[in-house]
C-alpha cells in the first residue's frame, strides 16, 4: 500500500501541471502583482524633452539614472501631508528590501518653484529632488487621455500617483499614491527586484 501512495504522490503533480498546461482555463485568473501596468511601457524622455534642474539650478538628465529601479514621485514644494506621505512610502518601501536597496533609487519631482520645508529635506535625505514643468512632466508620466484638462488638473492627476521606472529606462508600473497600502508597495517591489536580473 505504501508503494501505491508514494507512485501516486510522484504521478499527480505531473499530471496537474500537464492539466494547467495545456488547457488555460483551468489557470487561476488575474495576477498577484497590486500596482498597475502603464500600457504601453513609455521609455524616459531625452535630457531635452524633460527640462530638469536639482534644487539648486543645475541641469539633470534623468538617463543617468539607467540601471537602477526609479521609485517616482510628484507634487509642489511646499509638500503637503499627502505629498509627505508619498515620501514616506517610497523611503519606506526602499529601506525595506535589504541587500537590494543599491539598486534602488528614489526620485521627487517638484512642480513649482515654491521652497520646499527643512524638515522635508532632513526626512527625505537621499530623495534626488528636481524642480520641472508640471506640464512636461505629464508627457511622461501620463496617458494621453489623462493629458487632457487645464494646470491644475494635470498636476492633480501626477500628485496623486507613485510609479515605478524599470533599469532599461521604461516607465513600467504606477500606483495610487495617497491611497496606497505600504506593504503591497513594499512587496511588488521586492517581487520586481526578486524576478529580475536587471539593475
Amino acid at each position: 500500500m505504501p508503494l501505491y501512495l508514494i507512485i501516486l504522490s510522484c504521478i499527480v503533480p505531473i499530471v496537474a501541471a500537464a492539466l494547467l498546461y495545456y488547457v488555460p482555463s483551468l489557470r487561476p485568473a488575474g495576477s498577484t502583482n497590486y500596482g498597475n501596468f502603464v500600457q504601453p511601457q513609455r521609455p524616459m524622455p531625452s535630457a531635452e524633452a524633460l527640462s530638469l534642474t536639482t534644487l539648486d539650478g543645475k541641469p539633470f538628465d534623468l538617463n543617468t539614472l539607467k540601471g537602477k529601479w526609479l521609485l517616482l514621485t510628484s507634487d509642489g514644494g511646499a509638500c503637503p501631508d499627502s505629498c509627505a506621505q508619498k515620501l514616506h512610502f517610497t523611503r519606506n518601501g526602499h529601506a525595506s528590501q535589504g541587500k537590494n536597496v543599491s539598486r534602488i533609487q528614489r526620485v521627487w519631482f517638484v512642480t513649482d518653484d515654491q521652497p520646499i520645508p527643512e524638515k522635508v529635506l532632513e526626512a527625505y535625505k537621499g530623495t534626488i529632488m528636481l524642480r520641472v514643468d508640471p506640464k512636461v512632466l505629464g508627457n511622461f508620466l501620463l496617458d494621453q487621455a489623462d493629458r487632457e484638462g487645464d494646470a491644475v488638473a494635470l498636476e492633480k492627476k501626477m500628485d496623486s500617483y507613485l510609479w515605478i521606472v524599470d533599469p532599461n529606462g521604461n516607465l513600467i508600473m504606477h500606483y495610487p499614491g495617497n491611497e496606497s497600502d505600504p506593504v503591497r508597495f513594499r512587496d511588488d517591489l521586492a517581487k520586481l527586484l526578486h524576478a529580475s536580473s536587471i539593475g
